[in-house]
Protein backbone atom coordinates (compact mmCIF):
# COMPACT_ATOMS: atom_id res chain seq x y z
CA UNK A 1 0.00 0.00 0.00
CA UNK A 2 2.79 2.42 0.81
CA UNK A 3 4.41 1.51 -2.43
CA UNK A 4 1.19 2.26 -4.29
CA UNK A 5 0.85 5.58 -2.52
CA UNK A 6 4.44 6.34 -3.28
CA UNK A 7 3.80 5.64 -6.90
CA UNK A 8 0.76 7.97 -6.94
CA UNK A 9 2.46 10.80 -5.08
CA UNK A 10 4.73 11.87 -7.92
CA UNK A 11 1.81 11.67 -10.34
CA UNK A 12 -0.43 13.80 -8.14
CA UNK A 13 2.33 16.30 -7.59
CA UNK A 14 3.02 16.55 -11.30
CA UNK A 15 -0.67 16.84 -11.93
CA UNK A 16 -1.01 19.64 -9.39
CA UNK A 17 2.06 21.38 -10.80
CA UNK A 18 0.73 21.08 -14.32
CA UNK A 19 -2.65 22.39 -13.24
CA UNK A 20 -0.98 25.21 -11.40
CA UNK A 21 1.14 26.03 -14.41
CA UNK A 22 -1.95 26.00 -16.61
CA UNK A 23 -3.73 28.37 -14.28
CA UNK A 24 -0.72 30.62 -14.12
CA UNK A 25 -0.40 30.61 -17.92
CA UNK A 26 -4.00 31.86 -18.26
CA UNK A 27 -3.55 34.75 -15.84
CA UNK A 28 -1.56 37.15 -18.06
CA UNK A 29 -4.28 37.45 -20.78
CA UNK A 30 -6.77 38.28 -18.04
CA UNK A 31 -4.47 41.03 -16.84
CA UNK A 32 -3.55 42.41 -20.32
CA UNK A 33 -7.11 42.32 -21.73
CA UNK A 34 -8.56 45.36 -19.89
CA UNK A 35 -5.35 47.31 -20.51
CA UNK A 36 -5.60 46.89 -24.29
CA UNK A 37 -9.30 47.68 -24.24
CA UNK A 38 -8.72 50.84 -22.24
CA UNK A 39 -6.00 51.99 -24.61
CA UNK A 40 -8.25 51.36 -27.61
CA UNK A 41 -11.07 53.34 -26.01
CA UNK A 42 -8.71 56.19 -25.22
CA UNK A 43 -7.46 56.31 -28.80
CA UNK A 44 -11.04 56.26 -30.08
CA UNK A 45 -12.01 59.03 -27.66
CA UNK A 46 -9.07 61.17 -28.83
CA UNK A 47 -10.03 60.58 -32.45
CA UNK A 48 -13.66 61.49 -31.80
CA UNK A 49 -12.63 64.61 -29.88
CA UNK A 50 -10.49 65.72 -32.81
CA UNK A 51 -13.37 65.12 -35.23
CA UNK A 52 -15.67 67.18 -33.00
CA UNK A 53 -13.15 70.01 -32.96
CA UNK A 54 -12.82 69.91 -36.76
CA UNK A 55 -16.59 69.93 -37.21
CA UNK A 56 -16.91 72.80 -34.75
CA UNK A 57 -14.36 74.86 -36.69
CA UNK A 58 -16.12 74.09 -39.97
CA UNK A 59 -19.47 75.05 -38.50
CA UNK A 60 -18.12 78.34 -37.19
CA UNK A 61 -16.62 79.13 -40.60
CA UNK A 62 -19.89 78.25 -42.33
CA UNK A 63 -21.82 80.54 -39.97
CA UNK A 64 -19.36 83.37 -40.58
CA UNK A 65 -19.54 82.90 -44.36
CA UNK A 66 -23.33 82.80 -44.23
CA UNK A 67 -23.42 86.04 -42.25
CA UNK A 68 -21.06 87.73 -44.72
CA UNK A 69 -23.22 86.62 -47.64
CA UNK A 70 -26.34 87.88 -45.88
CA UNK A 71 -24.75 91.28 -45.29
CA UNK A 72 -23.54 91.57 -48.89
CA UNK A 73 -26.96 90.55 -50.19
CA UNK A 74 -28.69 93.08 -47.96
CA UNK A 75 -26.30 95.79 -49.14
CA UNK A 76 -26.96 94.85 -52.78
CA UNK A 77 -30.72 94.99 -52.20
CA UNK A 78 -30.44 98.41 -50.59
CA UNK A 79 -28.28 99.66 -53.47
CA UNK A 80 -30.77 98.24 -55.96
CA UNK A 81 -33.60 100.12 -54.29
CA UNK A 82 -31.70 103.39 -54.45
CA UNK A 83 -29.93 103.09 -57.80
CA UNK A 84 -32.16 100.56 -59.59
CA UNK A 85 -33.82 103.30 -61.68
CA UNK A 86 -30.63 105.27 -62.22
CA UNK A 87 -30.38 104.27 -65.89
CA UNK A 88 -34.06 105.02 -66.46
CA UNK A 89 -33.72 108.43 -64.83
CA UNK A 90 -30.66 109.21 -66.94
CA UNK A 91 -32.65 108.50 -70.10
CA UNK A 92 -35.56 110.60 -68.84
CA UNK A 93 -33.21 113.54 -68.39
CA UNK A 94 -32.61 113.46 -72.14
CA UNK A 95 -36.37 113.51 -72.69
CA UNK A 96 -36.61 116.52 -70.37
CA UNK A 97 -33.94 118.29 -72.43
CA UNK A 98 -35.98 117.81 -75.59
CA UNK A 99 -39.13 119.04 -73.86
CA UNK A 100 -37.33 122.11 -72.52
CA UNK A 101 -35.97 123.05 -75.96
CA UNK A 102 -39.43 122.58 -77.45
CA UNK A 103 -41.08 124.90 -74.92
CA UNK A 104 -38.41 127.53 -75.60
CA UNK A 105 -39.88 127.84 -79.09
CA UNK A 106 -43.06 129.26 -77.56
CA UNK A 107 -42.75 132.90 -76.56
CA UNK A 108 -45.21 135.70 -75.92
CA UNK A 109 -43.09 137.94 -78.15
CA UNK A 110 -43.54 135.70 -81.18
CA UNK A 111 -44.72 137.71 -84.19
CA UNK A 112 -47.81 136.53 -86.05
CA UNK A 113 -45.69 135.96 -89.13
CA UNK A 114 -43.44 133.64 -87.14
CA UNK A 115 -46.26 131.55 -85.65
CA UNK A 116 -46.22 129.04 -88.49
CA UNK A 117 -42.50 128.51 -88.09
CA UNK A 118 -42.94 128.20 -84.33
CA UNK A 119 -45.65 125.57 -84.73
CA UNK A 120 -43.41 123.62 -87.08
CA UNK A 121 -40.63 123.67 -84.50
CA UNK A 122 -43.03 122.58 -81.80
CA UNK A 123 -44.28 119.73 -83.97
CA UNK A 124 -40.75 118.56 -84.73
CA UNK A 125 -39.87 118.83 -81.04
CA UNK A 126 -42.91 116.82 -79.96
CA UNK A 127 -42.23 114.18 -82.62
CA UNK A 128 -38.66 113.88 -81.42
CA UNK A 129 -39.91 113.70 -77.85
CA UNK A 130 -42.33 110.90 -78.68
CA UNK A 131 -39.65 108.93 -80.52
CA UNK A 132 -37.22 109.35 -77.62
CA UNK A 133 -39.83 108.20 -75.10
CA UNK A 134 -40.58 105.10 -77.15
CA UNK A 135 -36.86 104.34 -77.31
CA UNK A 136 -36.47 104.77 -73.55
CA UNK A 137 -39.51 102.60 -72.84
CA UNK A 138 -38.29 99.83 -75.15
CA UNK A 139 -34.81 99.94 -73.60
CA UNK A 140 -36.20 99.40 -70.10
CA UNK A 141 -38.84 96.82 -70.99
CA UNK A 142 -41.81 99.17 -70.76
CA UNK A 143 -44.35 98.30 -73.42
CA UNK A 144 -47.60 100.00 -74.37
CA UNK A 145 -50.46 97.59 -74.89
CA UNK A 146 -52.50 97.69 -78.11
CA UNK A 147 -55.61 95.73 -77.15
CA UNK A 148 -58.02 96.82 -79.88
CA UNK A 149 -59.57 93.67 -81.33
CA UNK A 150 -58.29 91.52 -78.46
CA UNK A 151 -60.61 89.56 -76.21
CA UNK A 152 -61.45 91.39 -73.00
CA UNK A 153 -59.09 90.36 -70.19
CA UNK A 154 -59.78 91.72 -66.68
CA UNK A 155 -56.08 91.22 -65.83
CA UNK A 156 -55.07 93.68 -68.55
CA UNK A 157 -58.14 95.78 -69.22
CA UNK A 158 -60.36 98.04 -67.14
CA UNK A 159 -63.89 97.95 -68.50
CA UNK A 160 -65.33 101.45 -68.88
CA UNK A 161 -68.49 100.62 -70.81
CA UNK A 162 -70.04 98.38 -73.44
CA UNK A 163 -70.67 99.51 -77.02
CA UNK A 164 -72.63 97.87 -79.81
CA UNK A 165 -70.46 95.62 -81.92
CA UNK A 166 -69.89 97.24 -85.30
CA UNK A 167 -69.13 95.63 -88.62
CA UNK A 168 -66.19 93.30 -88.35
CA UNK A 169 -66.05 93.64 -84.55
CA UNK A 170 -66.54 90.49 -82.50
CA UNK A 171 -68.60 90.73 -79.31
CA UNK A 172 -66.50 90.46 -76.20
CA UNK A 173 -63.50 92.16 -77.80
CA UNK A 174 -61.99 95.59 -77.18
CA UNK A 175 -63.57 98.12 -79.52
CA UNK A 176 -61.98 101.33 -78.24
CA UNK A 177 -59.16 102.34 -75.87
CA UNK A 178 -59.70 105.37 -73.70
CA UNK A 179 -56.38 105.19 -71.90
CA UNK A 180 -53.38 103.12 -72.85
CA UNK A 181 -52.18 100.36 -70.59
CA UNK A 182 -48.55 99.42 -69.99
CA UNK A 183 -46.52 96.32 -69.19
CA UNK A 184 -43.09 96.20 -67.59
CA UNK A 185 -41.16 93.10 -68.68
CA UNK A 186 -44.44 91.35 -69.42
CA UNK A 187 -46.15 92.32 -66.17
CA UNK A 188 -49.12 94.67 -66.35
CA UNK A 189 -48.42 97.83 -64.36
CA UNK A 190 -51.38 99.85 -65.61
CA UNK A 191 -54.63 98.49 -66.95
CA UNK A 192 -55.89 99.81 -70.27
CA UNK A 193 -59.23 101.58 -69.97
CA UNK A 194 -61.36 100.06 -72.72
CA UNK A 195 -64.82 99.87 -74.23
CA UNK A 196 -65.93 96.34 -75.03
CA UNK A 197 -68.21 95.40 -77.90
CA UNK A 198 -71.45 93.52 -77.18
CA UNK A 199 -74.31 92.29 -79.30
CA UNK A 200 -76.86 94.21 -77.28
CA UNK A 201 -77.59 97.83 -78.12
CA UNK A 202 -77.63 98.62 -74.44
CA UNK A 203 -74.80 100.88 -73.17
CA UNK A 204 -73.75 100.57 -69.53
Amino acid sequence: ASLFLGWLHPFSTATQRTAGEDCNSEDPPDELGPSLAERALKLKAVKLEKEVQDLTVRYQRAVADSENIRRRTQRCVEDAKIFGIQSFCKDLVEVADILEKTTECISEETEPADQKLTLEKIFRGLSLLEAKLKSVFAKHGLEKMTPIGDKYDPHEHELICHVPAGVGVQPGTVAFVRQDGYKLHGRTIRLAQVEVAVESQRRL
